[in-house]
């Protein structure tokens, strides 16, 4: 079921952590109505997101907890686990104060291990909890297009489609509690595995000085047609790598999918072995350009 009918009640939603996508996600559900409390770690980021964005019901909070006070949802967008376990599990963390019957949607790719256990004390407090990732990447964040895949139980998912609808155009229910971050693994896998072909492909046909456009035109339409190469093939030929997600991130969320793949006995060679040329690039200086700075690893020769 992918019906994302956005909410047409404003309700209380707090919104935990303004990085790139979650200040734009919040803007969103700023824009359609809802009342938002927001949090940042850095004070002055959520001041300024407020300056930003002017004309919506918000206020600022100093804590997640005191965020998550009288809200009926919560959604937490931060950086890694440890951040998620700061802003939801700790003394000061949103559910310390969250209301029974609420709804948690966690936007962060994590490890399931830590999607699991929120759920888990989600349930002990009577709430309903999503681990919700997101692809699309910051553009769809600001036109309002991601696509979410999400674990939780049909009842959670069910509460936050309307929420959600702000800013995706995609909401999947993909299975249980930790699900969604499996799904989102899967998806960082199949990004990294188009974005190392691509690399290899525009090298090649450089180096045997064919026009690029003409290459463009000649294979983007057939089989090796994808969004990277719709969206990056003539950037990543031009060495221009400023287009939001970065290579750090990218080593971040292939470091998960590898591990849990450990966990699951699964075999997975080509992710690791591209989280090693994402290693490569790092060592160039370029961990925080986009992934496709991938290319950088491989010489140019021969000129288009």
């Amino acid at each position: 079921m992918n019906d994302i009918r956005p909410s047409s009640e404003p309700r209380n939603v707090s919104f935990l952590g303004l990085g790139t996508m979650g200040g734009a996600m919040a803007r969103h559900l700023g824009k359609a109505g809802h009342r938002l409390t927001i949090y940042n770690r850095t004070m002055a980021r959520a001041e300024a997101w407020m300056v930003a964005n002017p004309g919506l019901a918000v206020r600022a909070a100093a804590s997640p907890a005191e965020a998550a006070e009288d809200a009926d949802v919560v959604i937490s967008c931060v950086g890694n686990d440890d951040d998620l376990a700061d802003v939801v599990l700790s003394p000061t963390g949103a559910f310390a104060s969250l209301r029974r019957g609420a709804v948690f949607i966690d936007h962060t790719t994590v490890s399931a291990r830590i999607a699991r256990q929120i759920a888990v004390e989600g349930r002990d407090k009577e709430l309903l909890c999503v681990d919700a990732p997101v692809t699309g990447g910051q553009s769809g964040a600001e036109a309002g297009t991601l696509a979410i895949m999400c674990g939780g139980s049909e009842k959670a998912i069910e509460a936050a489609r309307p929420i959600l609808g702000a800013y995706a155009k995609r909401v999947v229910h993909v299975g249980k509690s930790g699900a969604g971050q499996t799904a989102k693994m899967a998806n960082q896998m199949c990004i990294a595995g188009a974005l190392a072909g691509l690399s290899e492909a525009i090298r090649f046909a450089q180096a045997a000085r064919l026009d690029l456009d003409r290459v463009f035109d000649a294979i983007s339409g057939g089989a090796a047609q994808s969004w990277q190469m719709d969206n990056r093939f003539h950037t990543m030929a031009r060495d221009e790598f400023d287009f939001g997600f970065a290579v750090d991130w990218m080593r971040k969320d292939l470091g998960l999918a590898i591990e849990e793949a450990r966990n699951l006995g699964a075999s997975v060679p080509t992710t690791a072995l591209i989280d090693q040329f994402y290693a490569d690039v790092q060592a160039l200086g370029g961990g925080r350009e986009d992934t496709s700075a991938l290319i950088r690893r491989l010489p140019r020769k021969g000129s288009a």
